[in-house]
């Protein structure tokens, strides 16, 4: 059940990427970018009127949201139905995060940023931008959330051990 939770958190999080880039360009989504294709997109951004394809957008990253919360209550009563511990919980937590994580890191900052020119595609004036090819350009960022993974193991472990 943890694999494939892991897996689906994947396919949620590269989903979610996809939707959001295509239906919804916004501050929100650049600020992950690297700082010379923020600036390059700061015009477009700060001009976009809302539209049915924004809202769909906005639709998109809702459901997101609450599949990816969703992902992990399955895991949580899937663990209380075979009585966990708070170890076995926070050790499926942190495997579901990390994996998470990893695929992040691996396959959207490293693959999808740096090799592939999908965001080329859908932001087409940061073409020729240095940042597409500075993978770890947001090391600080993604080692703040490992360390949140960590933490929200913990916490969702203890909650789900008080049920």
């Amino acid at each position: 059940m943890t694999a494939v939770l892991s897996l689906a958190g994947c396919a949620l999080l590269f989903l979610g990427i996809w939707g959001v880039t295509v239906t919804l360009p916004t501050k929100l989504l650049a600020k992950n970018f690297p700082k010379d294709v923020q600036e390059k997109l700061k015009p477009r951004l700060d001009q976009l009127p809302m539209s049915p394809r924004r809202v769909l957008g906005w639709i998109i990253l809702i459901l997101f949201i609450c599949a990816y919360i969703g992902l992990f209550v399955i895991a949580g009563i899937d663990g209380m139905k075979h009585q966990f511990t708070f170890s076995q919980f926070f050790l499926r937590f942190l495997i579901i995060g990390a994996v998470i994580k990893a695929f992040d890191i691996v396959g959207l900052d490293f693959f999808l940023l740096t090799k592939t020119r999908f965001f080329q595609r859908y932001f087409p004036e940061t073409e020729g931008c240095a940042g597409w090819q500075d993978f770890g350009y947001n090391r600080k960022q993604q080692l703040r959330q490992s360390v949140m993974i960590v933490i929200c193991s913990a916490l969702a472990a203890w909650i789900f051990t008080l049920l």
